[in-house]
């Protein structure tokens, strides 16, 4: 008994300094006493959660692809790796897209028909002043055979591309200004032809810098109506063979549109304008056309994406082409549609076609595609698509093809 009675001091909490004792409760609060080693006091400090600057999205598709074309049939494994990086700051955002395209014949050695890469940057310096700056390159080779490639050749230039762009709006109250400018590089390599023998592109090689002054008003909260002024200028390296001269040219272009958005669910552009293409050698003359450039953009709810374009393109003829100028118009349009959770459909079309300066030659074509997309699990899909592309070139004569294929897409 008198044991019990000289432990129960204890048993109750330490003593004060005056030898009452205290209650295990305020005893947390004693310093030195509890806890006796706390967290910050250890070796090892507490750290942050681990925030990456970036986040990651890739893909994996492996593919097998059948192609019926007019001359020919062929059987295909491609593979299809893409990453795309995206950052999202308070005032900057940042995307980099990364992607590639390898196809291995039937018979033969693997080949890379596409290499591709984007930066696009944002910046807002202000709430009335955003800085954009982009960044694209790109190394390609279509196959030989298919829709768009002379039947006389049997490997196809390797087509390398790239471009940068700095860009700065600014809004000053119903008025925007934007100005822009950019310098590109086109490289191509040599053809060879079904006789044997090379074609050397050399001569199609050139810069280009272009800069652009776009002013908008906002007419309504819906309408904005806008104008846009630009120069350009082509600059090769070396002298055409068939021209005896090098191209070199200076375009100027001036568009006049209307750009209506309703919240987020319909955008719509459409513009028209005037082009001239006048060239540094005095015998080459000058190319006048016009300009068309449309695009409509509808999602009404997350299921359903449309997408509609119309746009012009004046550029350089490129290799075996013939003329000082190509001149192209090209409509597109592709539909997706989620049926649900595991099932996506999708649908694609193109028109195109294209007058040479300097030139009898011609070109069109057209083109449609069916597909659909099927979820197995989160990171797994099995796809199938249908595509038809049609060309009709006034060299080439007329060259269609139908294609299957079916595989598997690994995501993150």
């Amino acid at each position: 008994m008198g044991a019990l009675c000289l432990a129960a001091p204890a048993l109750a909490g330490p003593l004060t300094p005056q030898g009452a004792v205290e209650p295990l409760q305020d005893a947390r609060l004693s310093p030195g006493i509890y806890p006796t080693n706390p967290a910050l006091a250890q070796d090892a400090p507490l750290r942050e959660p681990y925030d990456p600057f970036f986040d990651i999205d890739w893909s994996v598709s492996l593919r097998g692809s059948y192609t019926k074309a007019t001359e020919s049939e062929r059987f295909d494994v491609l593979v299809s790796p893409s990453v795309t990086l995206k950052h999202t700051g308070v005032r900057s955002a940042i995307s980099i897209d990364a992607s590639a395209e390898l196809v291995r014949p039937k018979e033969g050695q693997v080949d890379v028909t596409s290499l591709r890469l984007g930066l696009n940057t944002g910046y807002v310096l202000d709430s009335q002043t955003r800085l954009t700056a982009n960044g694209s390159l790109s190394v390609t080779r279509a196959l030989a055979g298919t829709p768009g490639v002379a039947s006389t050749i049997a490997v196809a230039p390797q087509t390398i591309t790239g471009s940068g762009e700095l860009g700065v709006t600014r809004t000053f109250g119903m008025f925007n200004v934007g100005v822009t400018g950019a310098l590109g590089r086109s490289v191509y390599g040599q053809t060879t032809l079904t006789s044997g023998a090379n074609q050397d592109n050399s001569e199609q090689n050139f810069w280009s810098s272009d800069a652009k002054l776009r002013i908008g008003y906002q007419a309504t909260p819906i309408f904005e109506v806008f104008g846009a002024a630009g120069v350009g200028r082509d600059m090769f390296d070396l002298a055409s063979s068939s021209l005896g001269v090098r191209a070199d040219a200076t375009t100027t272009t001036l568009e006049g549109g209307v750009t209506g958005r309703w919240n987020t669910t319909l955008e719509a552009t459409a513009s028209t304008g005037l082009a001239m293409v006048r060239y540094d050698a005095a015998g080459l003359g000058e190319v006048n056309t016009q300009l068309y450039n449309a695009s409509v953009s509808y999602t009404p709810d997350p299921t359903l994406r449309l997408r509609l374009g119309l746009a012009t393109t004046v550029a350089p003829p490129g290799p075996s082409a013939g003329g000082t100028t190509r001149i192209g118009y090209g409509v597109t349009g592709d539909v997706s549609y989620a049926l649900n959770s595991r099932l996506a459909l999708r649908a694609s079309a193109d028109w195109n076609t294209a007058t040479f300066a300097g030139s009898t030659r011609t070109e069109k074509g057209y083109g449609w595609g069916l597909g659909a997309d099927y979820t197995l699990n989160t990171h797994t899909a099995v796809t199938a698509d249908y595509d038809y592309d049609q060309s009709e070139s006034s060299v080439d004569g007329t060259k269609d093809a139908h294609r299957v294929k079916v595989g598997v897409t690994l995501k993150r």
